[in-house]
């Protein structure tokens, strides 16, 4: 057995699709739509972004997986199959340094898609100047392989955003 579950995987395993869930209820966007150059343009990977409804809530992990990387303001969970999914709360919000963000997990944690990650107020991130769109990226992922992708109308935290085959 390997130290990193991650990386212990099957051809079948990392040929299964992958459900990423809209980690706020919102709605949908294409990336192309952020309004960020570098999530717009898909220089981090391919995926979506939900425009969050403007009230306090939490944001929820995109897929089972271990918390690979955990900031105030952004995480990516890395599922079974080894699939990174970045989630960044707002635009910009890396500046604020934590501040109106209420971290619920901890890096290296198991969490299921679903699961509250993050309390935030996205009124509170627009009032101080700041973009609340939510890009959801598929790190590492070949071009097309994106399926089902949501671009638009409302979804909830939890429903299909897109699936990764």
């Amino acid at each position: 057995m390997t130290a990193d579950p991650a990386a212990d995987t099957t051809s079948s395993e990392v040929d299964s699709t992958v459900d990423v869930l809209a980690p706020v209820p919102g709605r949908a966007l294409p990336l192309g739509e952020v309004p960020d150059p570098v999530f717009a343009e898909a220089m981090v990977g391919p995926g979506a972004a939900v425009d969050p409804v403007r009230a306090a809530g939490v944001a929820v992990a995109p897929l089972d997986g271990r918390v690979a990387t955990l900031h105030p303001h952004a995480f990516v969970v890395v599922g079974a199959a080894g699939r990174g999914v970045l989630v960044h709360l707002g635009l910009d919000t890396v500046h604020l340094k934590g501040e109106g963000f209420d971290v619920l997990v901890a890096a290296g944690e198991e969490v299921r898609a679903g699961q509250p990650m993050i309390r935030w107020d996205p009124a509170a991130v627009e009032a101080g100047g700041r973009s609340p769109v939510c890009p959801v990226i598929a790190l590492d992922s070949p071009p097309g392989r994106l399926a089902e992708l949501r671009e638009s109308g409302d979804v909830r935290a939890g429903e299909v955003l897109f699936r990764w085959t």
